[in-house]
Order: C-alpha cells, then structure tokens, then sequence
C-alpha cells in the first residue's frame, strides 16, 4: 500500500509540474458551463426550458447526449406511443408522414424491438459510478449519493442569505471562489470518512490544488482526458448535480441582465454574451470533478486491487465516449418518429378547424360595449370563450399578462423589488406603491410577518413554535383545517410613483403617454375602443404550496398581474396622459373607462380589483356576464379535477380547495398546454381550443412595419416555448428536470428551491403532482406549435433577424406555421422553406 507523507500531498497540492490548460481545453470546459439552463428561485418561479442554452444544436442530438451522458430521458417511453396508438390517436398515416418528414427508412413501428435496443445502450460512466459498481450496497453508500449529497449540503449554506457558509456573512475575501470555499470546509468536516468508512480519505482532500485553475490542470493531466473528450465529461459531471448548476446559471442570468437593462440588451441576453462578475459555474464544475480526483488518487494508493481495474475501465469509458452518443442517437430515431406522429395528430385536426373558421369568421361590426384585455396563458382561452357568450357586445383580446409595463413593484414600508415581467427582460421602471395609512404601519406589519415566519420555520420549530403558541394557534390550525378558505389581501396601491429603474428619476408625463402609447398599440386598442374595457391579470392562491408561484403568471415573473393590471389602469384613466395621447394622434373615448380585474384561475372567479368604484362604473349587467362567465368556466374545468359539473356551490369547492394545505393539486395549472396563435380573434373565437392555446391577439394589416409581430414572435412566442419545454422535459424526466413528490418537498434557503426530502440534489421543474393524477399525465408532450396570422415572407425575415428564432425553428425544439386569416391556409416553416400542411 502506498501511504502518503507530507511532503507527498504538499507536492500533489501544488501541482507546479503540470502544464497549463490549452485555449481549446479552456473553450470545452465553457461549452459544457454554459449547457447549462437557469432555474428561477421559489418566490419568482417562472417556466423555463431546460434545453434552453442548447438550442442551437438539433433537438434529437442534444436529447443523445444527455441520453449518454446522464441517462436523462428527452422522449416518452414507448409505453406510451403504444397507448396512443391503440387509442386511435396516433395512425399509420400519422407514422407514415412523419417518417418522411424525418428521412427515416429504418425500422419503427415493432415498439417491442425498440425497447430492446434502448434497454441496451450503455451509458456513461464517471469515476465514483466505476468505483460504485464494486461498492458493498448493502453495508455501504454509494460514492455518487454521497457527493451529491455533500456538494449540494455545501451548496445550500452557502448561497442562502443567512446560510452558515454565506460569504457575506462571514465576510470572506471577495476573490474567494466558490471552489476554494469548498476545498476549505471540506478540509475541515471529518465526517466524510466515517460516513463512507474510509478513515483515510481525508488526507487525499488535501492533495487537492488550492485553486480551481490548477485542480483543472492536475484532473486533466493524472485522468489522462483528452481535449476531445473533455466538454462530454465536464457536462456529465455538472448533470449529476443539475439542479445547483442550474441555479448557478440562474444568478449568471440575472447578472447579464443587469449588465445591459437598456437598448440592446435582450439580445446580449440570447446571445449569453454577458459582462460582470465571474461565473461560480466552472468553479461549481471544479468541486465535482475535485471528488472524481479524490477517488481516483484514493484507489490508486489505498486500494491498488482495485487500481488496476478501475484505470482499465476508465480508459475504456474515454475511447468508447463519442461513439457511445451516436449510439443513443441511432436507437431514439424511432421514437423521434412516434414523437413527430403523436405532433401530427394534435396539429392536423386544429388545421382543419382554422379553416373551416375561417371561412364563417365574420369582422365585429361595431364597436363592443365591453372589451376584455387577458393574458395569453392558456388557462384564459376557456374563461373568454365563456365570457363572449353572454352578450354579442363583449370582446375579449389577448395580451402577455404583464400588459407590456416593464416593472418592478416595490410595495410601501419594504425595500423588496419584485420584478413584474418575463424572465427574459429587465425591468426598466420602479413602480412604488404606498397605502393611505402610510408606509411605517405596513413596514412594522410585514416586519413582524417575516419575523414569525422565520421562527415558526426554523428546524426546531417543530418543537419550540408549537410548545410556546400552540394553544394560542389551536384555534386557527382547527378553522384552517375543517373550514379552509382563501383569505387574499389586495394589494394596498393607494398611491402610486413611477421612477426610471436606472436614475430614480420619476417618469414625467410624456413618459407616462410614451409607455401607455406602446401598450394600447401593442394590444392593438387604437380605435373602436369600447366604452367599458376590462384589464384581466390573472393569479391563483394556493397553501402550503412552495411551487405556489409557478400557477402565477409566468409573464409578469412568476407575480399575479394584480400590480400590471391595476397601474395600467390607473395610467389610462388618467386625464392629462389622454391628453398628451390625443395630440399624438391616438385618442381614448371620454366615456372609456379601464378596469383592473384578476381572474382567478383555481375558482375562475373574476374579480374586481377595486371593487368600490368598479363595481358602479360597470354597472348590473356587466357584473352578471362576468359571474356567469366564471359559472361556465368553472362547469367546463371541473371534470378534469375529479368534480361533477354539477357540484353544489362548486366555486367554494374550489375555493377549500386551493386553501387545503394538504392539497397537492390545486390546479393543473398549464398542463397539456401544445399550441400558440397569434391572429384575429375571429380566427379561433369558433374553437374550442380545450384550455391548451396561448392566443395573442394580432392583426397584420395594422402593423405596416411588422415591429409588434417581431415584438411577439420575440418575446410571448419564446415564453410561450420556455413554459411548453419545461412541462415536457418535467413529464419525460421527472428525476432530472422535474422536482418529484412534493409531499417530500422541504424549502432550501427559504426561496431558492426545494430537496426532496432532507438532501440529495436541488430540485428544479414541476412536481409529479402537477402533471401526473396518479393514473395518468395530464400534460402530454408535444413541441409547440405556432401559428402567426401574418405573411409568410414577413415571418421568414424575422427569423432570420434572431439567433432564438433560428435556432428554435431550424433545430427542431418547436413547430412554426403561418396562417392565412381569410382562406385558413396553413403553411409549415420546414428547413427555411414554407411549404404546404
């Protein structure tokens, strides 16, 4: 056996005798960083795709890789095409066409023989994994548990604000990296050894380079991968804890918006080209790839029966390495094809519906008494079709839900900012809020809030909360259990100021009329505008839920649009900006008034925001089409929550429902979501789209530059794609992009996210119970599909004018056709061509 002595490890430590990391070592470790999607933390959830950063490849080479690289599933078993098939959903027409859209000649409809080509594909392996396979499972942990469990433990005292590890708080040196933060306490924690039962395996941390430049350089070197090898390895490393690399590129995103919130800065955002600090990514990359050394170096000298053949198997899981990916590629080429069908058979029967619409759709013929502005969500698509039945006079529009105020809401008596809009934007204007009663009130209430929520969840609470405020809680904890009931509080936005995010300054009135001015064009409320227009955010109010900000809306950042909806309201009826408007040419009726409504997606209950006034200015009437619309809203969503239609008081069902701390489904929220529609309303106003379309109202004859298609086709389109990838990749892999059972779920850091149970990696994507009912997945996973009501040429010139637009199109992660709103033709944007579907 070959010990170690001080001179050794100081030696190993060092590492001066390794070469330095080449240009193009350096460009795969940050081809492999930058694989990586972000997360959103708890209190800002929104959906992202989690194939985002590797767009730019084909959709079916990255779903290989990561096949390969980290056994994580990008399509659906072929289980489950078999039960579409015998269903009738899928047919040999269906298989047929997608074959040959696909170019595939090889065998595909023999499901049985694919799954016994895809139970056979080897994977790859990394160093804990080959040292695991000869582990004693019974009696010992497995390496890889363990180091994930350890990194993400580290991971989580380290970034939360009050975390033990916080730099900050311990006031470390700004130049401290991540790593050698790691390497430090890792050094210090002599229970690694005792878990795993290896007295020993401390000395060999200390081997370890003290910076993450030389720990590169000594892994690289001693592991013998070589240059082509290495982004595969990285990226399989950072796979095994996805969830803090994800959260990483979170903090990497923020950064660049930050950097650039101005003119040109969403596409600095695309491009990932961003400026500030460091990243912590490639130092996260250095602490797992730091434990493959350890193990390395450990078997090696403490076990050479073992060395000899853990370097054989090494070696062979290098040389295999790129061929491996083809493989998997190769055997998914079959499902691709079930996939494509399974797209074919949403999409041909909506086509066939277009166009049977279009040529009975009809223009309104006057101007409507009431308009309705809604989000796109797709849970908005069942609410206006029941809202346009009651009266000829109503119209309703769709719009991104956060009305096109680029915001972040700070409320009176907090320093807190939350932003109100997309993921992909900065904000641009600080909106604060402040009650009438002032701000040391609120700010003295939501200080004591904070403080009694720290105390009664800290890991001791169990015991100290209970026994010091039990019984002055009983009665709360019985009413709350035998008589759950939602109990929101409006927002208190009494008085509102409006200030430039970046200099503070307020927004003076021609501001004010510039941003209005944008919206109403945006929404395409220029002329005929009703007397009675209704702004509808919607939000959904759920306990004991940390995934509660996921049902928000994804648009104004995981918020309810109660802030976009109310302060928009508040811009338009504003006499002075309608006069500024006016002499810009756009002119708001004297007798229009906007009303800020939220529609509440767990009770499809519309409320009036500020009922006072609004409840007057609308009148009986119009209060009675929106409770009806609610009523057949609700009737239409029942079903699919397990409740007859024709429950007694279904809206305070509903209501106990979402209040049920122990409801684990409260909502579907936007599962089964599959299309996106950009088009006169009168093109889908026929349809029952079943609640799976985002609809943006659009109207191409109005926009004779095609800025507000290129506005659409580049923000709620790319959204529309982030929150349909996120629920696909959360049904096809769970375990690696989903959060898996929430009944386990414990809160880390107090927002940053969820373990399952009391370790193992941070979770990121939707829980099982969001998808799943316990007998079958409410969301299926089909690519997106959007359909523009524009010219054809138009479309084309834009994608080709955006990265985003490109590689989404070109690379296969969604399908892109244009629509003729008179004819419903439908044309499919294949390989840069368009051609007939």
């Amino acid at each position: 056996m070959m010990s170690l002595d001080t001179s050794r490890i100081a030696r190993m430590a060092g590492a001066d005798d390794v070469a330095p990391l080449t240009e193009n070592q350096i460009a795969a470790l940050d081809r492999a960083c930058a694989r990586i999607a972000p997360s959103w933390p708890l209190d800002r959830l929104i959906a992202v795709s989690p194939y985002w950063t590797q767009r730019g490849e084909d959709a079916a080479t990255v779903s290989a890789r990561l096949s390969a690289l980290g056994n994580v599933q990008g399509l659906m078993p072929p289980s489950h095409y078999l039960a579409a098939w015998q269903r009738g959903e899928i047919t040999e027409a269906h298989l047929s066409e997608a074959a040959a859209r696909l170019d595939y000649r090889g065998p595909y409809r023999n499901l049985l023989a694919v799954v016994d080509e895809l139970s056979r594909l080897p994977h790859w392996h990394n160093i804990s994994d080959l040292i695991d396979a000869r582990r004693d499972r019974l009696n010992q942990m497995a390496w890889r548990d363990e180091i994930t469990h350890q990194i993400s433990q580290f991971c989580a005292a380290y970034y939360q604000a009050d975390g033990p590890l916080n730099a900050e708080r311990l006031k470390a040196p700004s130049d401290m990296r991540l790593y050698q933060h790691w390497r430090e306490m890792t050094l210090k924690d002599r229970g690694i050894a005792i878990l795993m039962g290896e007295p020993r395996l401390r000395r060999y941390f200390q081997t370890l380079p003290e910076s993450e430049e030389r720990l590169f350089q000594a892994a690289i070197a001693e592991l013998d991968v070589a240059t082509g090898q290495l982004e595969s390895y990285a990226q399989a490393l950072l796979l095994d804890i996805n969830g803090w690399a994800s959260w990483v590129a979170y903090q990497d995103w923020q950064q660049g918006l930050e950097a650039s919130p101005r003119e040109g800065q969403e596409e600095t955002q695309h491009e990932g080209q961003f400026a500030g600090p460091p990243s912590d990514m490639r130092s996260l990359l250095a602490i797992r790839l730091a434990w493959e050394l350890v193990l390395w170096r450990y078997t090696r000298a403490e076990q050479p029966e073992q060395a000899e053949r853990l370097n054989r198997l090494w070696h062979a899981e290098l040389v295999a390495l790129p061929s491996r990916i083809e493989h998997h590629q190769r055997a998914q080429q079959p499902l691709w094809v079930w996939q494509l069908a399974s797209e074919l058979a949403y999409q041909q029967p909506l086509h066939h519906a277009l166009r049977q619409a279009a040529g009975v759709a009809s223009e309104q013929a006057q101007t409507p008494r009431l308009q309705a502005v809604f989000c796109i969500d797709v849970r908005s698509e069942p609410m206006r079709r029941s809202l346009e039945r009651q009266s000829p006079a109503i119209q309703t529009l769709g719009f991104a839900g956060f009305f096109g105020l680029p915001l972040a809401h700070q409320q009176g008596g907090t320093a807190l900012a939350q932003p109100h809009l997309p993921g992909l934007l900065a904000p641009q204007v600080m909106l604060k809020s402040e009650p009438n009663t002032g701000t040391t009130y609120t700010a003295q209430r939501l200080n004591w809030q904070a403080r009694l929520q720290d105390w009664s969840r800290t890991a001791s609470a169990s015991f100290t909360a209970v026994e010091a405020g039990g019984l002055l809680y009983a009665g709360k904890l019985l009413r709350r259990s035998l008589e759950a009931k939602s109990r929101r509080q409006p927002l208190a936005m009494d008085t509102l100021s409006w200030h430039w995010r970046g200099s503070g300054e307020s927004l003076s009135l021609a501001d004010k009329a510039a941003l209005a001015r944008s919206v109403l064009v945006g929404m395409g409320l220029t002329e005929h505008i009703a007397s009675r227009v209704l702004l509808v955010g919607h939000g959904s109010h759920s306990s004991n839920n940390p995934h509660a900000a996921g049902l928000e809306c994804g648009a104004c950042g995981g918020q309810s649009g109660e802030v976009s909806v109310r302060a928009l309201a508040r811009l338009l009826n504003d006499p002075a900006l309608r006069e500024a408007l006016a002499e810009d040419g756009l002119v708001i009726p004297q007798e229009t008034r906007f009303v800020p409504a939220l529609h509440h997606t767990i009770t499809d209950r519309l409320e009036l925001l500020e009922a006072e006034t609004d409840a007057q200015v609308l009148g009986e009437e119009m209060r009675t089409w929106l409770q009806r619309a609610g009523e057949q809203a609700r009737r239409e969503r029942a079903p699919q929550l397990g409740l007859a239609a024709d429950t007694p008081e279904l809206e305070q069902t509903l209501d106990r429902r979402g209040a049920d701390w122990s409801q684990t489904r409260p909502e579907w929220g936007l599962a089964n979501n599959a299309s996106f529609i950009a088009a006169p309303r009168r093109c889908t106003a026929l349809l029952d789209l079943a609640g799976r379309s985002f609809l943006h109202d659009y109207d191409w004859r109005t926009d004779s530059d095609f800025a507000r298609l290129e506005a659409i086709m580049t923000a709620p389109l790319v959204v529309a794609h982030w929150i349909n990838m996120q629920y696909n990749a959360s049904v096809t892999d769970n375990r690696k992009f989903g959060s898996g059972n929430k009944v386990l779920h414990n809160v880390v850091g107090g927002h940053i996210g969820v373990f399952e149970g009391n370790g193992g990696d941070l979770r990121i994507g939707l829980p099982l119970q969001s998808l799943h009912d316990g007998e079958r997945w409410h969301h299926e996973p089909l690519r997106l599909s959007a359909y523009l009501a524009a010219p054809p040429e138009a479309i084309a010139e834009i994608v080709a004018c955006h990265e985003v637009l490109t590689s989404l199109t070109h690379n296969g992660w969604l399908h892109l056709f244009a629509l003729d709103d008179q004819s419903g033709e439908v044309l499919a944007y294949c390989g840069g061509q368009w051609v007939s579907s």
